[in-house]
């Protein structure tokens, strides 16, 4: 996934913990955006609640090395509560439709069954943080959503009316991750007026 998650193959020793402490900070590999996991916990949903209020940062990371040490020490998507949303944004973005950054975007959504994106999720998360993307400025962050029925993986984008970025993008994700089927971009603003009767704006 480009040079510097090559670096990482002596990090993963059949999955086990990376010990951050060994590691001198001058010997880690810096990536070029820092970058926040958000975990939205089903249990502290409600219908009352603002959309977005239960949302809290779990950890930045800046380093190829942080980012293993997080993930082989959090939970994957066929462990996490059904109802259950794991983001990860660029570092001082919010996943929430009123962050100004994301206030004009949209997103790109792959579904999966149920139990059946882990492998995806990681992925996605190696070509964000690896700046795999062409139109990787574009991009804000992604969002893996656990349901009774199915998960589903979504890329969050800073400016839905560039046609031309927003389809690169969503032609090399399907590529990254050898995804066949078809893939349909939502704006936010739809989203937010039409809920699940926004209609896709871009296809793939």
């Amino acid at each position: 996934m480009g040079d510097e998650l090559n670096k990482t193959t002596t990090l993963e020793e059949g999955g086990e913990m990376v010990d951050d402490s060994t590691t001198s900070s001058l010997g880690k590999h810096p990536l070029k955006h820092s970058w926040t996991f958000w975990f939205d916990n089903p249990s502290g949903k409600s219908k009352q609640a603002a959309w977005g209020s239960s949302i809290r940062p779990i950890y930045t990371f800046s380093t190829v090395e942080d980012f293993w040490s997080v993930y082989n020490n959090i939970h994957h998507p066929n462990k996490l509560a059904v109802g259950a949303d794991f983001h990860c944004f660029k570092n001082k973005i919010e996943p929430k439709w009123e962050d100004p950054v994301c206030a004009n975007g949209g997103k790109w959504t792959m579904s999966f069954s149920r139990g059946k994106s882990d492998t995806c999720w990681l992925y996605t998360l190696l070509a964000l943080i690896g700046e795999q993307f062409d139109h990787g400025d574009e991009i804000c962050g992604a969002v893996v959503n656990v349901r009774v029925r199915q998960e589903k993986i979504a890329l969050w984008t800073r400016n839905a009316a560039n046609e031309t970025a927003q389809v690169s993008i969503g032609k090399q994700w399907k590529e990254f991750l050898d995804y066949n089927d078809t893939i349909g971009f939502i704006f936010h603003d739809d989203a937010k007026k039409l809920d699940r009767a926004a209609k896709n704006c871009y296809s793939v």
